[in-house]
């Protein structure tokens, strides 16, 4: 699997964990050239806190379209040191 950005590979892995639609990288696997902070965080109830990176590709910024779990909640274990992402970036297999 791939994710794709702004014609960028940002993320690419066999090993993804599908949870509720989304497809969870391993966070090695993250080009973190692509990456810059974000104070954004949000809250899921079995999952936990959710905190988040911007993209940086080629120029544009897009804002908050990588998130993870740093701790996340006892039966949200699968996405322990996974990250995944949604604004526009595209999962391709």
């Amino acid at each position: 699997m791939k994710a794709v950005w702004n014609h960028t590979v940002i993320a690419e892995s066999d090993d993804t964990t599908l949870v509720e639609g989304n497809h969870y990288f391993p966070t090695s696997t993250l080009k973190r050239e692509f990456t810059s902070f974000s104070n954004h965080k949000t809250m899921c109830p079995w999952k936990g806190e959710a905190h988040y990176l911007s993209l940086l590709v080629n120029g544009e910024m897009n804002p908050d379209a990588v998130w993870y779990y740093p701790d996340p909640k006892s039966g949200a274990e699968a996405v322990k040191d996974r990250v995944a992402f949604w604004k526009g970036v595209q999962i391709l297999e």
